[in-house]
């Protein structure tokens, strides 16, 4: 069915519960400026922007096709702290002819600031809108808006999100198992307190806490070359990927200091300390892991780990900038708390921490009522990602195995992609389409058996791979081009790695 090209305007009297629709108004097919943007969006089709706004401050926009509508809700997600509505991802959707919709969970951050928590201080409603509500009315409310403006209600609804956003997909199939027929969920920060307490605030105080354990980031090409010559062709070829970080290991004495050798080109022993203690992970006193390590394979490259690790300079880590505003706005409400002097191990610390698990954490392996209602889930991880461990998910996802047992490849599956950074980049494939993928799953009930992946050089492929529904990994026939996902069939190794 084709809407009415008039209707747009009219949704402005459209009521939805504590909201106000600001614009309701056309846009024409081609180019659209986001607001505060001098970069132009392209090539979209003509479609109708709704822009609202629900009490106290959850901002949201909903975009709606003029032709060609495929019937489909599609709510993307967002990254860090949100704060912003995804309109990179919305037109992606709009481009497929996807109704889309966008969130910023009830907030603005500081402009530059992807992690800036500033905004939740003695706000603990706010902290409920991030955390859930915000996404949650969102999707209500733009199926609201979809069947006024087309005379029918969505015959599916999907959300694609990565990082943040992934989690957030994690915590709607727990919390609103009926919002969504299909999620994907990237690199999922799903259970939040514990990232920010073992892995952005465990991996800056490693390095901060003692200056001379800090690495400066001329260093991390050689940590990086020395992984790649330890381990990437542990997986059948050296091809600049580490494919199999789960077999990696790498003697970082290799890397150490000699005598009268300048110290900027080597690593002191407390630096190689500090590698070991990244790679292994955070743990309380009594040895629980808080959070899992990285995995060697994500150093190098402008997503490495000079952007989330060490940073440019000591304190301009993406980790640090992180945890700090977290821990001194929403878990200590205090602007001028030493983040640095939080301590897990610490009674009081520790449950200042914890009063926001039940908000902010979406731990819950029981996807049973998700799955009971046709829902299916594809999780992925890149496993060079330098901000969030894949052993991460990889732990969450066998314990919905755990719950839901042999009828968890039914319902969910999780993709690993090598050589893939956070949510994109790195020297491994990291171009998919997952999104079709969840749909022809949800709609044609076909299983992915596996997602091609591409990397791309200066807008060229240069390289594929299958990602494989885990345990199981791409391996070579035998046959064929190495660079072409063909030759490569997907099987469960001898033993499978966590």
């Amino acid at each position: 069915m084709r809407p009415l090209a008039g209707t747009c305007e009219a949704l402005r009297g459209l009521r939805l519960e504590e909201t106000t629709i600001e614009i309701a108004g056309m846009e024409d097919a081609g180019s659209f400026n986001p607001p505060n943007s001098i970069n132009a969006m392209r090539n979209l089709p003509r479609f109708c922007r709704v822009v609202a706004v629900t009490k106290p401050a959850i901002r949201f926009e909903v975009w709606l096709p003029l032709e060609k509508w495929t019937g489909r809700l599609e709510v993307v997600g967002n990254g860090g702290m949100a704060g912003v509505i995804s309109y990179g991802a919305m037109a992606v959707a709009l481009r497929r002819g996807n109704a889309a919709a966008s969130t910023d969970t009830g907030h603005e951050n500081q402009p530059g600031s992807g992690f800036d928590a500033s905004w939740s201080l003695d706000r603990p409603d706010l902290v409920v809108d991030f955390a859930y509500r915000g996404l949650h009315l969102t999707t209500a409310h733009g199926k609201r808006i979809v069947g006024a403006f087309y005379g029918r209600a969505a015959e599916r609804a999907y959300y694609v999100g990565c990082s943040r956003g992934g989690g957030a997909g994690l915590m709607e199939a727990q919390r609103y198992p009926a919002d969504f027929d299909g999620i994907v969920a990237g690199d999922p920060a799903y259970n939040s307190t514990n990232l920010y307490a073992g892995a952005h605030l465990y991996y800056s105080k490693v390095l901060l806490k003692d200056p001379e354990s800090y690495i400066q980031p001329a260093k991390v090409k050689l940590l990086a070359d020395a992984v790649n010559k330890a381990c990437d062709g542990k997986d059948g070829f050296a091809d600049g990927v580490v494919g199999d970080p789960f077999s990696c290991h790498v003697d970082l004495n290799g890397l150490a200091c000699r005598a009268g050798e300048d110290p900027g080109a080597c690593f002191t022993p407390k630096q190689i300390e500090a590698v070991k203690r990244i790679w292994a992970g955070a743990k309380d006193e009594n040895g629980r892991v808080i959070f899992p390590g990285l995995l060697p394979g994500g150093e190098a490259g402008a997503g490495g780990w000079q952007a989330w690790v060490t940073g440019s300079a000591p304190r301009e880590a993406t980790h640090w900038k992180a945890a700090d505003s977290f821990f001194r706005y929403m878990v200590m409400g205090d602007e001028k708390y030493d983040t640095l002097s939080f301590d897990y191990d610490r009674e009081r610390d520790r449950k200042m921490l914890e009063r926001l698990a039940p908000v902010l954490d979406a731990d819950s392996p029981d996807l049973r009522p998700f799955a009971r209602r046709g829902g299916k889930l594809i999780l992925y991880h890149g496993l060079s990602d330098p901000d969030i461990s894949p052993v991460n998910t990889i732990n969450y996802y066998q314990r919905v195995q755990d719950v839901s047992g042999m009828n968890t490849r039914g319902f969910a599956r999780l993709f690993l992609a090598p050589g893939m950074q956070h949510c994109g980049g790195g020297p491994g494939p990291d171009q998919f389409d997952a999104v079709s993928a969840v749909e022809r799953w949800v709609e044609e009930g076909v299983a992915p058996e596996k997602i091609i992946a591409s990397h791309l050089t200066h807008g060229q492929v240069d390289r594929s791979r299958p990602l494989c529904p885990y345990p199981q990994v791409a391996v070579y026939s035998g046959k064929g081009d190495a660079v072409d996902a063909a030759s490569f069939v997907c099987r469960v190794p001898k033993e499978a790695k966590k």
